[in-house]
């Protein structure tokens, strides 16, 4: 696999760690976006996509910032102390949704963003600057999109085609949708709205 775009979005100077977002392109076929580029003590580096970690409350079942205090749904207070920790006893607040798997790649990806992240403020410096990181356009994968396709229809025998998925699971036959006038109570928060 071959990186074969790197884009990137310096963030202004206001003494935050955080320099700059960007997006890697694999082999013209596969982007991940959102990866961050922060300051540590030991220099720059690049952070991949995360999500925040939640749990349930242990009376409504409502879902929780692992750093909430209290319910967002009903007001009760949380075990502060319910975040899995790692070997240095800090709290593991969010998890990665793309990450390399070993050290080699990790590499690759942080150098080809970093060397991207000073030609990026290099160009920043020229008259007429633009930034390139929001410019993805649907048009811009039209090519690609077809070339894959193709190679999925080609019949060949490397892809097996089938037909639609029949209606599966249960989210077709869900009870519809109640209005909030038919959840009133006289629970926390309730008049609020």
């Amino acid at each position: 696999m071959v990186i074969t775009e790197v884009r990137i979005k310096l963030m202004e100077d206001n003494n935050e760690r955080l320099q700059a977002f960007c997006s890697v392109t694999f082999d013209d076929a596969f982007v991940v976006r959102d990866l961050k580029i922060i300051e540590g003590i030991k220099g720059s580096f690049v952070a991949m996509p995360s999500r925040k970690l939640t749990d349930r409350c242990h009376s409504c079942g409502c879902k929780n910032h692992l750093r909430a205090r209290f319910c967002n749904q009903c007001g009760s207070k949380l075990d502060e102390d319910r975040a899995t920790r790692d070997a240095d006893g800090r709290a593991k607040l969010h998890a990665d949704i793309a990450h390399p798997i070993n050290s080699a790649c990790r590499e690759v990806i942080q150098g080809a963003v970093l060397k991207a992240y000073h030609d990026e403020k290099e160009r920043a410096k020229q008259p007429g600057y633009v930034c390139r990181y929001d410019d993805y356009d649907a048009g811009d994968y039209d090519e690609t999109l077809t070339a894959v396709v193709g190679e999925l229809n080609r019949g060949d025998g490397n892809f097996r085609p089938h037909g639609p998925h029949a209606n599966r699971g249960t989210h077709e036959t869900k009870t519809p949708y109640t209005t909030r006038e038919d959840k009133r109570t006289d629970s926390f928060g309730a008049g609020i709205l």
